[in-house]
């Protein structure tokens, strides 16, 4: 699906939650998406080091 003005007419994942803690069910996204970014964890250390903060440990799974 790589026309966004399709990805306007699809129906959104399924949430979890209500109010200010409704999230998106993780078990439910998939590449379609738009949940990979490899380079997630790059960018956050590399923009926390131009803010002048100390980069924290990724967390493992």
């Amino acid at each position: 699906m790589s026309d966004p003005r399709q990805r306007a007419t699809a129906s959104p994942p399924p949430t979890l939650g209500e109010g200010c803690v409704r999230r998106y069910d993780p078990e439910a996204l998939g590449p379609e998406d738009g949940t990979e970014f490899p380079g997630a964890a790059e960018l956050w250390r590399r923009l926390q080091e131009e803010a002048g903060a100390k980069p924290e440990k990724p967390r493992e799974k």
